[in-house]
């Protein structure tokens, strides 16, 4: 039974990869590596037919089976190196190479053992068996890297051919452990290969089918894991391959011995694996015989700049800088040296200690990195392998320090913004044409940033430079009108001095201006609040009557209309900002024509007016001109009064509209939020009942 579902899955399976190798060699709109494909599929074809003409064990067939295994590992390479962006890295070519010398090898040691003592022709056997494994299991990684480099616009034809293989190879590794484990191939194994493969086959006609580019795309990253994952199953195979020898020699001892071998090998393998100089050697000659490219730009340009872009409460923009460089070249520290001068001087650093560092540098590093751009080589210069007008830019302290290593200069539009100095690596090398492109590109991109930054420190300065000459010219504004003030009453007390109620109300203006000029004094300070109180509930009148107080004795000022008034506002913004529209009224007045101050409430809003007899205004001044800063219709006028006012309504929710006519005067009215009267404080309530 067995011997017939072996005959008739394989045969199935044969008649079914020579239909697939004729549709493979038509053209195609993928434009998939069509011979390649075609000759795997024939070789697997020519495999299923001996196996169901002839067994699996015979020595044509395995001799078809390794060369099945190399013709599809010819087509996993092929489809590497249709990477669209550059051809694959040497190192998976190696793996490649390695893994079809495994499967030779099983198939020469399937010759020896045919060919050998019968005593040791199961041993053989079984090495043989293990090698097979090896391969299965090494190309299952392989398909794995092939699976993670599929482009993203790959069509499902190539994935449905990866997922293919995969179970090409996986029913492999299947078959040839359980084979090992028992130590009995079992006719059901191959039975269940066949019916595998023909499944096999089945997925690959759909990938066939399907349209879409055949294209990938390998990574540094795949290439190192797939290393890695080969090195694990070398070591594993190795591994099994001396217990077995040590069982056959051992003698009564063999467990003992199996036993420290594998502890003993485990052992070392992790205490190797775990230094850091190791690691870095590795590295660097695998990137230096196994790659064509030293680095993996796009993955080194994305740490570089995922450092760089640090989310806040990181290490300080500087210090980031300097590691994201540092990380290029796998140094383990570095320094900012940065303009001091006419020199460079040590500014951030990581991982370094610079506290017994010159404060200063010399300006001839300075000048030599801003004009000539040159990364610097310490280990050269102190070789004196350069010419004379390095070495003698560089300071002495730096070539004495043993860590130094390179000099990167950070040129930004023609000027110098700093240099970092790196630390040697782990594992010291000279520097190629990659090292010199990589740190120049990278030190420009970082000299932007550290550009940027301090434009920015320049810009916040002149912002607050800003905000300081704002406030000053809204307090100059208000010492004018100080002054007109102080200036009506010295013209008035040469007239009226001799009246007491004139002397009275000298000194509260006086005392009004004292405690106006100190809080000016107190606006201006940088510690000074720069934000208003949030609007509360606020006793109206009262406050209407103190700003009128204040001005009467400059002025004729009248109060009028409703005795209560609860408005949301911020009580020291809406007297500073009447206290604008009554002085601007007061200006705009001739002497004998008073100014009044309305209160009006509805329940959902209280109105302020401020009504004058004056001058007034064009439609086209009050629309384009009145609430402009620096801009005013008095002589000798600063214009900051009625946008100082604006701005505080604004700040408090409130507006303010205008209505004014040249030769009749005008109305600014001030619209607040009316509060009910329960909202107010207990001093203010009691004010209220008192008024």
């Amino acid at each position: 039974m067995a011997g017939a579902l072996t005959l008739w899955t394989h045969a199935l399976a044969a008649l079914l990869f020579g239909a697939l190798t004729l549709l493979a060699l038509r053209p195609r709109e993928n434009a998939a590596p069509r011979r390649s494909l075609a000759l795997a599929l024939a070789m697997t074809a020519l495999w299923a037919l001996a196996v169901s003409g002839i067994g699996g064990d015979e020595m044509v067939t395995r001799a078809a089976e390794a060369l099945r295994n190399l013709a599809w590992l010819g087509f996993m390479i092929m489809l590497h190196r249709r990477d669209a962006s550059a051809r694959p890295p040497i190192a998976l070519g190696t793996v490649y190479g390695v893994v079809a010398l495994v499967g030779l090898g099983a198939l020469a040691l399937h010759v020896v053992a045919v060919a050998g003592e019968p005593d040791m022709a199961l041993p053989i056997e079984n090495a043989a068996l293990l090698l097979r494994m090896l391969v299965a299991v090494t190309a299952l990684v392989l398909v794995q890297a092939l699976y993670s480099a599929v482009t993203p616009a790959t069509g499902g034809g190539l994935r449905w051919m990866v997922v293919a293989l995969a179970g090409l190879w996986f029913t492999d590794f299947a078959v040839f452990s359980t084979a090992y484990l028992t130590g009995d191939a079992m006719p059901e194994l191959t039975v269940a290969r066949g019916a595998a493969i023909v499944l096999v086959a089945l997925a690959m006609g759909v990938g066939l089918q399907r349209k879409g580019e055949w294209n990938v795309q390998v990574s540094r990253t795949v290439a190192y894991q797939s290393l890695s994952l080969v090195a694990i199953g070398a070591y594993f195979a190795l591994l099994a391959l001396a217990t077995s020898a040590i069982a056959t020699v051992g003698g009564a001892n063999a467990r003992i011995l199996q036993t420290a071998f594998v502890f003993g090998s485990t052992a070392a393998i992790l205490t190797l694996v775990s230094n850091s100089w190791l690691r870095a050697f590795v590295k660097v000659k695998l990137a230096k015989h196994l790659f064509r490219h030293r680095y993996d730009y796009r993955a080194e340009w994305m740490r570089f700049t995922e450092t760089l872009g640090a989310p806040e409460g990181a290490a300080p923009l500087d210090e980031r800088i300097v590691k994201a460089v540092a990380d290029l070249t796998d140094s383990p520290a570095g320094l900012l040296l940065v303009p001091d001068g006419t020199g460079l001087g040590p500014g951030a650093a990581w991982n370094w200690d610079h506290s017994t560092l010159p404060v200063t540098g010399d300006a001839a590093l300075a000048q030599h990195l801003e004009e000539t751009g040159r990364i610097l080589e310490l280990d050269l210069l102190r070789r004196a392998q350069t010419d004379g007008a390095e070495t003698a830019a560089v300071p002495q302290w730096m070539l004495d320090l043993g860590q130094a290593w390179v000099l990167v200069p950070l040129p930004h539009m023609g000027s110098l913004v700093g240099a970092i100095l790196l630390a040697r690596p782990p594992v010291p090398r000279a520097l190629d044409w990659e090292d010199f492109d990589l740190l120049k590109v990278a030190g420009r991109q970082a000299a932007s940033y550290l550009a940027e930054e301090r434009a920015q420190g320049a810009l916040a300065d002149a912002q607050r430079f800003d905000e300081f000459n704002r406030r000053f010219a809204f307090i100059l504004h208000d010492i004018k009108n100080l002054v007109s003030q102080l200036t009506l009453t010295a013209r008035n007390a040469e007239r009226h001095a001799d009246k007491p109620e004139f002397r009275a109300d000298m000194v509260a203006t006086l005392k009004d201006s004292s405690e106006r000029m100190n809080a000016l004094l107190a606006r201006l300070s940088q510690h000074n609040r720069a934000r208003a109180d949030a609007p509360h509930a606020v006793e109206i009148v009262p406050l209407v009557e103190r700003i009128a107080d204040g001005r009467r004795g400059q002025h004729p000022v009248a109060v009028s209309g409703i005795r209560a008034a609860v408005a949301l506002a911020d009580p020291a913004g809406l007297e500073q900002l009447l206290g604008h529209l009554v002085q601007n009224a007061i200006d705009a007045s001739p002497a004998n024509e008073p100014v009044t101050l309305g209160i009006a409430a509805d329940g959902v809003q209280v109105v302020i007016d401020v009504i004058d007899k004056g001058c007034g205004m064009s439609p086209a001044f009050v629309r384009d001109k009145l609430f402009k800063p620096f801009v005013s219709s008095k002589p000798g006028g600063f214009g900051i009064g009625a946008f100082e006012a604006q701005q505080l309504a604004t700040a408090m929710q409130a507006r303010i509209e205008v209505m004014s006519r040249e030769g009749e005067g005008s109305r600014f009215r001030v619209i607040l939020g009316a509060a009910h009267a329960a909202d107010l404080p207990l001093a203010d309530k009691s004010v209220g009942r008192a008024a």
